[in-house]
């Protein structure tokens, strides 16, 4: 019965679901969008006042973030746990190949690949620099630009903000240059 929610959704479907989060966020008041600010958020429920940067009124500001980061956990581990279907991930052969030439083994039952997402690659340098020095990066680099890729890239471009649209065309580069030069020279 519900067999279909195991199987991915075409692009029809989950593209409009998730272009609907704009007009919904209007909707209920909101102008922005964004995963990046819940670490302030729930540093500032955490530690109130301490450091000053987190003293702001997160009840006001973020609630509704918090909730909404909570939503996505908890969405992918009800994805992760209750809707998967056993099956390898599909993937094109030519995919296959560009990973494999990365050094990449495809992902089998799995989505990510061992070689980067196991524990134990975290005591390689390559783990620790595309876990640790990687994540960090993520972090100043989303910071810097006022969000991260799904608050600038959803709401920022419906919105036609210019910095939004500088800002995915940077997260974009990037990670290109980051998979086509930084890759090979770590792995």
């Amino acid at each position: 019965m519900l067999d279909w929610l195991s199987r991915p959704w075409p692009w029809y479907v989950a593209g409009p679901l998730i272009g609907l989060v704009v007009p919904a966020l209007l909707l209920a008041g909101n102008r922005s969008f964004g995963v990046s600010s819940n670490l302030r958020h729930l540093c500032a429920a955490l530690l109130p006042g301490k450091p000053e940067f987190l003293g702001h009124d997160w009840r006001a500001t973020g609630a509704w973030n918090l909730a909404m980061a909570a939503g996505i956990a908890g969405g992918g581990a009800l994805a992760a746990f209750l809707l998967r279907s056993g099956e390898p991930l599909l993937l094109a052969a030519s995919t296959r190949i560009d990973v494999a030439s990365l050094g990449i083994a495809p992902p089998g039952a799995g989505l990510l690949p061992d070689e980067i997402f196991a524990l134990g690659a975290l005591g390689t340098v390559r783990g620790l620099i595309v876990i640790v020095a990687g994540g960090f990066l993520v972090g100043f680099g989303s910071s810097y630009a006022g969000g991260c890729t799904s608050g600038h890239a959803i709401t920022g471009l419906a919105n036609g903000e210019l910095p939004s649209l500088i800002a995915v065309l940077g997260f974009f580069a990037g990670g290109l240059a980051a998979v086509h030069l930084l890759w090979p020279v770590i792995s």
